[in-house]
This record gives structure tokens, C-alpha cells and sequence, in this order.
């Protein structure tokens, strides 16, 4: 959905030069269509009763939400502003997941309220206080377990979560042992059990290992007389992000459900997913302009407007996003060049060492694949405000978050 037509680097029927100078920068912008293929992709795919639940922490934005709505996603939420989005944003409670490992008790009452598919909790502690905030309530709250398999993502460390060392989850013999105590708690109703081994997992291997272990447990606690309603495998699943469109994320998916869904399909339980990134990631872009050009002794920078306030993945996880110029000179000599943003940090850059077709003051350029965890894990470091962010439909536009204002830092 982003390329370059006669030189000039669009979304698609859009010139992303257009939207930089009525908008300015930076700014983040969106193609409806890669968002739509993408969320698709996971319904034409999943089993006949299963259940995509959208993780909104990759990205929040109301309008973007919507649209995944009505599409026919379900919510999965970790804290009760994201509930209180995925209400406003039309998800339907029965197809909402509370994950996460420190809700409070105002966020328990608030989920039990609502009437949600489930809370999926992740401590014996945990599991006690749902059941005596139900209590109180004089309502049964269904419940999921998290599960920690131990098993490597094969991924960042910072995103890996399904390790015994990590804070997510439960250990199996754990998990199962809550489970029992939910099945003997009047106000409480074992629906499920979960994991989530980890973020922009690229290989299917792990995924493969988790779903035959739960689908096995699950399996056990049936023949135990606690008979589940679904198992949930988590999300997780990565794009390519050096690939301009993040590689091709819809025959992704399907491969990947196709390996996930095959241990759970067979041991006849309804089948969750919560994916995030694979639906948003690919479909977004930064924008942002060259303020200043400089050369040390040993270093070419480009500084930009747009940085470890706007963009913090590369500061945070080391992690790559191909960086294009908005229009396409043949003619310029490449450049080796750190692209670093104005942020009082070292630690604040887009890329370094990057080979880039030589660049001048006031000119624009985009960061790729940067629809997800990138405007979610924005803030107002520096006194900096949040970029506005913009949907593209065809030949139209529009903007669906302005840019903030000095309002905000008071």
C-alpha cells in the first residue's frame, strides 16, 4: 500500500508530500486497505467458532478501532482506558478478553460490570480477588488462566514473555491447579486457558510447541471433569520489517493460523487469537522533515523533527524501519548517515549507519512499518507534542488525531 509513483512515495492513491504539507510533521499515516486485507485475512482463516481478539495496545486509535469493529474482530484490552476504548469503539463484551498482570480492583469491578468473555488472570493472587470482588458483586466471573510454557520466542528479550523468568503467566502445573479452585468457587467459571510467548515472533516452531501443550492440558483438565470453552494461543506474530509493506502479511497469517489452529481444531475446543501487529504494523508510516544536516568527525547526521518521543522502537528494542525520501532523486549520491531526532537523549535515533540517497534541509521523508507499539508508545518527553495521525482511503484522507497542542503539557 506505500510505494512510489513517478518519483513521489505514496499511500495508496495518496502523495504522502500532499498530506505532509497540509498536515505537517511529524505525523503518522495509515492505509485503510493494508488494515482491512490484514484483519480479513485473519477471519477468512480462523476455525468456523473461532475468535480473532485485536490486541489495542499495538495501536489505540479510535477511528482505527472502529473500523476493526465493524469489520467483525474481537478486544483484547490490558487496562480499563483500553475497555473503556474498545466500548466506545463498538466491540461487543462477549467478544472482549481482559489480559494483563496487575489489573486493579477498580478495573475488575469495572470488566465484571460489563459482562466480559473473560479475565484472563495471571497469579493465584489474582484469581483471589476476582473471586471475592465477584462475590461482592453477586455476579460469576468467567475466567482464563495464562499459562507460561517456558518456551523461547525466539525474539527480542524485552518482548519475550513465555519464559518461567519472565512476570507473565503461570507455570502449567500452576495454572491447572487455579483452575480446579475456580471450578470450586461459587463465583467463579473456568472458560479457558491462554498464552503468549511473546512479540514479532517470526518463526511458526514455537507457536506449534504452545498449541499442542495447551491443547494436552486442556485435554487433562476435561478428563478431570473442567471442561473449557476455548483456548486462547496469544499473538505475537511478526512482520518483515526491513520489506516496505512488512512482507506479505495476509499468505502470513493464514500460514500461521493454519499451524496454530490444527492442535486446538483437533481436541475440539473454539479457538482464540490476539493479534496486534500483523493487522497494524505494516499499515503505517511516520512522516517527519530534515531540519538540520551535520557532519562530525566520524558521523553524517540527519537531524529531523521526529524522534525517540514519536518513535521509540529503534531506542527500545534496536529494532529496524526502512527509511525512504518522500521524493525519489536518482541522481543523489548515497550517504551513510545516522537519522536522529531532536530529543536530549543519544539514545534518540531512527536509524544508524543507514544508507540513504543524499538529503537537504526542509526535506521530507517516511519511516516504514510503523503502524504498531509506535504512536501507542508515544509521549510528551522533552515538553515534545504527539504527532497527528491520518487514515488514507483510496484518493482520500483525513485526519483522525490532531496534533497535539501546548494545551496538553499543563
Amino acid at each position: 500500500m506505500f510505494g512510489y509513483q513517478d518519483r513521489a512515495f505514496y499511500c495508496e492513491d495518496v502523495s504522502l508530500s500532499d498530506i505532509a504539507t497540509a498536515v505537517g510533521t511529524p505525523t503518522y499515516v495509515y492505509s485503510r486497505a493494508a488494515i482491512v486485507a490484514r484483519a480479513r485475512a485473519y477471519l477468512t482463516n480462523l476455525p468456523p467458532d473461532g475468535l480473532a481478539c485485536y490486541a489495542l495496545k499495538a495501536n489505540s486509535n479510535l477511528q482505527i478501532l472502529r473500523l476493526l469493529a465493524e469489520i467483525g474482530l474481537g478486544a483484547d484490552v490490558t487496562s480499563g482506558g483500553e475497555l473503556y476504548l474498545a466500548r466506545k469503539a463498538g466491540f461487543p463484551t462477549e467478544k472482549t478478553i481482559f489480559s494483563g498482570v496487575g489489573k486493579t480492583d477498580a478495573e475488575i469491578r469495572q470488566a465484571l460490570s460489563y459482562g466480559l468473555r473473560a479475565l484472563h488472570v495471571e497469579s493465584a493472587m489474582e484469581l483471589a480477588v476476582v473471586g471475592e470482588i465477584a462475590a461482592e458483586m453477586g455476579v460469576v466471573a468467567p475466567v482464563g488462566v495464562r499459562m507460561n510454557p517456558n518456551i523461547d520466542a525466539e525474539t527480542h528479550p524485552y518482548i519475550s514473555t513465555g519464559l518461567h523468568k519472565h512476570k507473565f503467566g503461570v507455570p502449567i502445573d500452576q495454572g491447572i491447579a487455579l483452575l480446579q479452585q475456580a471450578q470450586e468457587h461459587a463465583f467463579l467459571r473456568p472458560v479457558s486457558i491462554a498464552s503468549h510467548i511473546g512479540s514479532q515472533i517470526r518463526s511458526l516452531n514455537p507457536y506449534a510447541e504452545a498449541a499442542q501443550l495447551l491443547s494436552d492440558v486442556a485435554q487433562e483438565l476435561k478428563t478431570a471433569g473442567i471442561s473449557l470453552n476455548y483456548i486462547d494461543i496469544g499473538g505475537g506474530w511478526g512482520l518483515d520489517y526491513e520489506a516496505m509493506n512488512g512482507g506479505d502479511g495476509v499468505t502470513e497469517i493464514g500460514r500461521w493460523l493454519d499451524e496454530v489452529k490444527k492442535p486446538i481444531d483437533q481436541a475440539g475446543f473454539k479457538f482464540v487469537a490476539e493479534p496486534g501487529r500483523s493487522i497494524v504494523g505494516s499499515a503505517g508510516c511516520l512522516l517527519a522533515q530534515v531540519v538540520y544536516t551535520k557532519q562530525s568527525a566520524v558521523k553524517n547526521f540527519l537531524i529531523t523533527d521526529a524522534g525517540m518521543s514519536d518513535l521509540i522502537r529503534p531506542t527500545l528494542y534496536q529494532a529496524y524501519h526502512p527509511i525512504v525520501p518522500l521524493v525519489c532523486d536518482t541522481t543523489a549520491p548515497e550517504q551513510v548517515v545516522d537519522v536522529v531526532g531532536p530529543i536530549c537523549e543519544s539514545s534518540d535515533f531512527l536509524a544508524k549507519d543507514r544508507s540513504l540517497p543524499q538529503m537537504e534541509r526542509g526535506d521530507l521523508l517516511a519511516v516504514l512499518n510503523a503502524g504498531a507499539y509506535s504512536f501507542a508508545m508515544s509521549s510528551n518527553y522533552n515538553g515534545r507534542l504527539r504527532p497527528a495521525e491520518v487514515l488514507v482511503n483510496g484518493s482520500e484522507w483525513h485526519i483522525i488525531r490532531s496534533r497535539e497542542t501546548f494545551d496538553v503539557l499543563h
